[in-house]
């Protein structure tokens, strides 16, 4: 059973590659159902954020609308992202729906990035309609920094949560930014404790998007300095994995895990980017670093089938930009203005 009133249709898949203007193809869309967020991460949002008019977020039907047509078009992963997925309310039911995809064969991989502070309470039912793997942030496994970096968080309900997704079957992976000020003496014991529990690790550059408050010139640590801080005492093999997105991992022989790395400050991983991301208000961006945007809610909206859609989203991926403009200069203003919570994981 769907959570809506209409039976939802599965798309038939196009004999036409999702390709953009440089031969990349699209396979990978990341679909934000929320700018909200029940933290305030120092380098995500402002402290004191001003979020969207309800108006202006995609209904859950538009959003599986949305997600399905990018499936009909050859995504074969699907990504949900927020602000915080797991705080917009019925999304469960979104996520129940949009699995039918799976069982067509048509949808290769269900997924999300959350936070985990709700994942205690929907990591069953996550499990039970087909998903196998989650992304959790985690910058720090201190209670007292992890409450400073997120604004009064609590990590004890993360833990919690990675518990639950553990114990319901999910493989769950953990992104943590580096922040030279804050976390930086503790990466290595981060890392060792994902492992120790089995769980792969991603470390993520800052990057300059959004304007807040913290100064992320202070912040910025380059992860080809943490490698060579690790490989001062484990031993690193790269691996020739991908998991469809921009981290380039690492097996840690002594540690047993895989460790990966994102680096859109000190390595440009563009060339081979085959993933656009689509905002809670229905905005494709093509680019993470480029103010490139194509607006699919009013073409949705206009329109009642989705031929005008699928054009939209085409015309918007033939332009999709060949790299980000990212760099990190004191006094210098953001890549782009929107914030991370705004644009999607």
């Amino acid at each position: 059973m769907t959570p809506y009133d209409a039976p939802l249709p599965t798309p038939e898949r196009s004999a036409s590659p999702l390709a953009d203007g440089f031969g990349r193809t699209v396979t990978y869309l990341r679909l934000s159902v929320t700018d909200r967020c029940d933290l305030r991460c120092v380098y995500c949002m402002a402290e004191h954020m001003t979020f969207l008019p309800k108006a202006e977020v995609l209904s859950l039907e538009e959003l599986d609308r949305l997600a399905s047509a990018f499936i009909g078009l050859g995504v074969k992963k699907l990504r949900i992202t927020g602000g915080e997925p797991l705080v917009r309310k019925g999304v469960m039911g979104l996520l129940t729906g949009l699995s039918r995809h799976l069982r067509s064969g048509a949808l290769d991989e269900l997924t999300l990035t959350t936070n985990g502070t709700r994942l205690a309470d929907f990591a069953p039912e996550l499990a039970a309609i087909g998903m196998k793997r989650i992304n959790v942030s985690l910058d720090t496994l201190k209670p007292d920094l992890f409450r400073t970096l997120t604004r009064g968080g609590d990590v004890t309900k993360v833990l919690a949560g990675i518990d639950a997704a553990q114990a319901a079957g999910l493989q769950v992976k953990i992104n943590a930014v580096a922040l030279r000020d804050d976390n930086a003496g503790e990466l290595h014991e981060l890392v060792a404790w994902a492992h120790g529990r089995g769980l792969d690790m991603t470390l993520i550059e800052t990057m300059p998007l959004g304007e807040i408050e913290a100064d992320r010139t202070d912040q910025f640590l380059s992860l080809e300095d943490v490698r060579r801080e690790f490989a001062s005492f484990w031993t690193l093999t790269d691996l020739p994995l991908s998991t469809g997105g921009p981290a380039r991992y690492v097996q840690v022989t002594e540690t047993g895990g895989r460790l990966g790395f994102i680096t859109p400050m000190t390595h440009n991983f563009c060339e081979g980017c085959n993933r656009v991301r689509v905002t809670c208000t229905g905005t494709l961006h093509t680019c993470l670093g480029q103010h490139d945007a194509t607006d699919l809610r009013e073409v949705m909206r206009a329109n009642t089938d989705d031929a005008a859609l699928i054009a939209a989203i085409r015309g918007g991926i033939d332009v999709k930009p060949k790299g980000h403009d990212f760099h990190i200069a004191r006094s210098a203003a953001p890549a782009v203005a929107r914030h991370m919570s705004t644009t999607g994981g």
